[in-house]
């Protein structure tokens, strides 16, 4: 029966391309580079109307629940980070807010919400700590357990995680990771030695007799949060499907799912958008959640931070072997989510092309730029293509309505053009082609004599 829980949610924005593609002038600015790929009047549009439905409401009743005893834990992509400073310095403040209360733990998140760990996993380690720094300098709480892009989770991006130095991180509770395996336990995929769950004890969540436990030395390793997928599922995704068995869906029956689950702790994971924006307020979704926590106390479920699970359920670690192609919590937890389409896949080999283009520049401010290029966003927005059913309606969805005047084959070579314009963009930074510039000018300049030497040497030929 489970006892400890933990909630956590995730804030992000997408910087969304410009579409149709705009060409970019052989030696334009970084600047003007950078406005050239990127539609802010649409992004600032979409973040305004997310902003009045989902994200004061869901702020100000996050507040009140934590205030009132119950335990959150949040993190914030840079990206949305970046336009909340830009264009609701009181919103960010209001997070600010709630993030300063005790109950309130951060969670780090991949900065732009990107699939650089698929293009630069040393450069994926560096930005996570720099992650670190900024969040601590904006909410004066530094991050330990951390949501890599989609919460995406494989052996080598638990290496990676392992490297920045994190205490802890959050995985979707797939089946076909998990196995045999429950999520309600607490786990970790280091040569530590933890304790090995056998097949037969799964359904009684023992440890097998002799097992034994880690050194402390040894105990460094992240510690894996694994998100029950059905649990959060029922309220991040079917809450207002009046088709759904469980529709509607009361605060007490749920507290009663997540009491007589088996395990020893559950972790639920929610997009921040499920309030307000995902489900709309009359569904019924901000009543349901200030019911909760009296229904969960009353069954004698107590909710706790990511990283208070961890110190709590720490000794009963259990070994999960992890995938080496990621899992993530989108569509059906592979990343054929994000790469199951041709033009998905073209774009992530867009994506490498302009990162490896920024890298041979040597320009930190391209490097960023080619960073922000790839964004999971732009692959999700287009898992749609040649494709039908539930999963391509959440990615048609969220693709931006002015988008769907080009048309779906428009729509895919616009954003395959972006690309290719900031490529040829790139180009002109090349060191070499900068030497070759200078070189030429320097020879230009030998070649055109002033009008003064050229009176002087005829004077000296007339004589």
């Amino acid at each position: 029966m489970v006892a400890d829980l933990a909630i956590y949610t995730v804030v992000h924005q997408p910087r969304r391309l410009k579409l149709p593609a705009q060409p970019i002038p052989r030696g334009a600015s970084i600047d003007d580079i950078t406005r050239c790929l990127f539609d802010e009047q649409m992004n600032e549009r979409y973040f305004r109307k997310v902003a009045r439905y989902s994200y004061y409401p869901a702020t100000r009743m996050f507040l009140d629940l934590v205030r009132q005893g119950m335990k959150l834990s949040i993190g914030f992509s840079l990206s949305f980070l970046r336009q909340a400073q830009s264009w609701d310095e009181e919103l960010l403040n209001l997070f600010r807010e709630l993030v300063a209360q005790e109950n309130v733990e951060l969670i780090g998140v991949e900065p732009y919400h990107s699939f650089l760990f698929l293009l630069d996993l040393p450069a994926f380690i560096g930005r996570m700590r720099e992650m670190c720094d900024e969040l601590e300098h904006i909410f004066g709480k530094r991050p330990v357990v951390t949501d890599t892009t989609e919460m995406c989770m494989s052996a080598t991006l638990y290496d990676a995680l392992d490297t920045a130095g994190f205490r802890g991180a959050v995985m979707d509770g797939r089946p076909w990771v998990m196995s045999w395996r429950e999520s309600t336990h607490l786990y970790r995929n280091g040569d530590e030695r933890p304790f090995v769950l056998s097949p037969d004890e799964k359904t009684r969540g023992r440890r097998g007799r002799g097992r034994t436990q880690a050194e402390p030395e040894a105990r460094e390793a992240p510690y894996l949060l694994t998100r029950h997928l059905e649990l959060s599922d029922d309220v991040g995704y079917r809450f207002s499907n009046q088709s759904w068995s469980g529709y509607p869906l009361y605060a007490d029956t749920y507290a009663d799912w997540i009491a007589h689950t088996w395990g020893d702790l559950l972790l639920l994971g929610w997009d921040f958008e499920t309030f307000g924006e995902h489900h709309r307020r009359d569904s019924g979704i901000f009543e349901f959640m200030h019911a909760l926590p009296a229904e969960l106390q009353r069954r004698k479920v107590s909710t706790y931070t990511a990283s208070e699970l961890i110190e709590r359920h720490r000794e009963q670690a259990y070994h999960l072997p992890l995938p080496v192609h990621p899992t993530t919590w989108a569509g059906s937890g592979g990343m054929e989510f994000f790469l199951g389409n041709s033009a998905q896949q073209n774009i992530l080999q867009l994506m490498g092309h302009v990162y490896n283009m920024a890298k041979l520049t040597e320009q930190p401010e391209l490097l960023d730029l080619a960073t922000w290029l790839a964004q999971s966003d732009n692959l999700h927005l287009i898992q749609w293509y040649g494709r039908s059913g539930p999963e391509a309606e959440v990615s048609a969805y969220f693709t931006p309505d002015e988008w769907w005047e080009l048309g779906p084959n428009g729509v895919i070579h616009e954003q395959q053009q972006v690309y290719i314009n900031a490529l040829h963009a790139m180009e002109a930074y090349l060191p070499v082609r900068a030497a070759r510039r200078v070189k030429s000018k320097k020879a230009s300049s030998r070649a055109i004599r002033p009008a003064s030497e050229l009176i002087e040497s005829a004077a000296v030929l007339a004589h």
